[in-house]
């Protein structure tokens, strides 16, 4: 019998986790292959940690080959999708060359992109916090600004190098700029030109108070807890203009920066405008089993689809979520090709947790709520269980035990080449020792 062929369009937690519940069943009569842009499976939930020198980058990525034996792996860009054709156009390599991959099932799960709302310049200035590059990026960027400031030269430009902006008081917002206040803290006495208070630190958000997803106690806790560490949090307001000097804000306040870090949004990706399917809210409307209605053999979820739930409602665009939408996926998939019931996915959010720095955190489990070093350290425990396989869980522990004892490194990650230098080849005359006269004349006697 010939096998289904099933692809996976992307690596996140939707799609690494459908593939991960193929990988268990290993089924014979199934072909499965997963397509990622990256070789790596990328564990979010951590990525500010890295930016701020608490965990190494390797150490939240898991390599897909190594999670994956029996699914296929594919590293290229998902450039289209043929309905009819039942065809996926993938483009990889240096050149970039493209193939065309066919398919009985598809998968949606290419996840979100930045939004920069069209603000001009915003897209060019601002650093995101969505993929690794992201954080060694935003990493790299911390510790040239406090390099290049504490320089006698730029004592006149350490108000824009010393202010840093990060827009958006959500969950990527508030553990980004926690961490980002910790780096630059803990650094700071190692740079002798440089004081406490140059630093500003700046939160810009569009709410009265910060994680608004936890509710109003914890929120404000929040809010409180960043403002006693110094943090400027901006409520109620919005970016308004990028400039070539800083940030123009909606409350008609001006900062001046060179650093802006940008949490404020997130799209679905391009090329789900380009399939012709029905959508909401510019994701794939699909049914309480995530396949879309009237097109058998297509499916999406997370960021990519709007899931309906037992509540009148859709489903959050949460990593918990998109996990456990994976397995039932696969599971329906494998249903459908068998004349089987499908399953509706069917989940209740089980808690939200928060690091917002210096072993502090906010936390709302299955209705309870914890704050401080509690809900800090129920963060850590709870994902370090949900990172992927037992060595990347040792390497992060390590990591975590070790920062107990020592403090932040705050090297840069530079990955240029390094500088060719042409060497002219040396001649057997050149390399002669010039006679003086000297030596000319006790030569002729």
């Amino acid at each position: 019998m010939k096998k289904k062929r099933v692809l996976i369009l992307g690596g996140g937690f939707g799609g690494i986790y459908a593939a991960l519940e193929f990988e268990k069943r290993q089924d014979p009569d199934f072909e499965v292959t997963l397509i990622s842009q990256d070789n790596f499976f990328l564990f979010t939930p951590m990525l500010h940690e890295v930016a701020a020198s608490d965990l190494d980058l390797t150490h939240i990525v898991n390599p897909i080959r190594k999670m994956l034996r029996y699914v296929h792996f594919f590293e290229g860009e998902v450039r289209s999708v043929d309905i009819v054709k039942r065809q996926v156009v993938v483009s990889h390599g240096p050149d970039p060359h493209t193939h065309s991959l066919e398919y009985d099932d598809v998968v949606f799960a290419l996840g979100s992109v930045t939004n920069f709302y069209d603000i001009p310049n915003l897209a060019e200035t601002a650093v995101a916090m969505k993929s690794l590059g992201d954080a060694i990026r935003l990493r790299n960027l911390l510790i040239e600004r406090l390099e290049e400031a504490d320089a006698e030269c730029a004592a006149n430009d350490r108000i824009s190098l010393l202010t840093f902006v990060v827009a958006g008081g959500g969950f990527a917002g508030v553990e980004t700029i926690g961490s980002m206040n910790d780096l630059l803290k803990e650094a700071l006495p190692y740079y002798r030109n440089l004081k406490p208070e140059m630093i500003r630190v700046v939160l810009v958000h569009p709410e009265e108070f910060v994680l608004p997803e936890l509710g109003q106690e914890l929120g404000r806790y929040a809010t409180r807890k960043l403002a006693e560490r110094g943090i400027e949090i901006r409520p109620n307001t919005k970016i308004k203009a990028v400039t070539s000097n800083g940030v123009e804000l909606t409350d008609g306040a001006d900062i001046t920066t060179r650093t802006l870090v940008w949490t404020a949004g997130i799209s679905p990706p391009p090329l789900l405008e380009k399939v012709p399917l029905p959508k909401e809210r510019q994701r794939l409307k699909v049914n309480g089993a995530m396949g879309v209605e009237g097109y058998p053999g297509i499916w999406a979820l997370g960021d990519c689809a709007m899931i309906p739930d037992q509540h009148g409602g859709y489903q959050p665009p949460t990593a918990q979520h998109a996990s456990r939408e994976g397995k039932v996926l696969a599971h329906n998939i494998v249903a459908h090709s068998r004349g089987e019931d499908l399953k509706p996915f069917r989940f209740n959010t089980l808690g939200l947790l928060a690091s917002i720095g210096r072993r502090t955190g906010v936390a709302r489990i299955l209705g309870f709520n914890f704050s401080g070093f509690v809900a800090w350290w129920l963060w850590r425990t709870i994902y370090l269980l949900k990172l992927p396989r037992v060595e990347k869980k040792v390497r992060v522990a390590l990591d975590w035990t070790l920062d107990v004892f020592f403090t932040k490194d705050f090297v840069q990650y530079l990955h240029q080449r390094s500088t060719p230098v042409v060497v002219t080849p040396v001649t057997n005359s050149e390399i002669r020792p010039k006679l003086t006269d000297t030596d000319q004349l006790s030569m002729v006697h």
